[in-house]
């Protein structure tokens, strides 16, 4: 698992003092930079080697402004060429927001999807969470 803090931003919250419903993909997308790193370490977007294929996001309770959140990102599943990023968004010890997002190995030449290199699979076992069946 990884996990990163963040603090809310006053500007990120709606009329009714909640962490707007847009953000959380972003949260989610920041949070994402230590799966992004095992593909392209130095972050250089011109050898960038991930697309998103899909995300959902669920809502379990209110995000508010004014106390930190913790987001915890999981490998919930890989595949040939894609894998699906599972996390959580946490405040006060109450899990408000959840969501998994597939990637897809990518080479933006040729356009198309590519196999996951072994190493990186390694690393991503490091990382699986188990998800119960719906």
């Amino acid at each position: 698992m990884f996990s990163t803090n963040i603090s809310p931003r006053f500007l990120e919250t709606d009329a009714l003092g909640h962490i707007n419903n847009t953000v959380l993909p972003m949260w989610f997308e920041s949070s994402r930079d230590s799966i992004f790193r095992m593909f392209t370490p130095d972050m250089d977007v011109n050898n960038w080697k991930l697309i998103l294929a899909s995300y959902s996001v669920n809502f379990h309770a209110e995000t508010h402004y004014g106390d930190d959140v913790k987001i915890r990102t999981y490998i919930s599943r890989i595949g040939g060429a894609s894998f699906d990023v599972y996390q959580e968004c946490w405040q006060n010890e109450i899990k408000t927001v959840s969501g998994v997002t597939t990637m897809v190995h990518f080479c933006h030449q040729t356009k198309k999807s590519m196999p996951l290199p072994s190493e990186i699979v390694a690393q991503m076992d490091q990382h699986m969470i188990e998800l119960p069946k719906p």
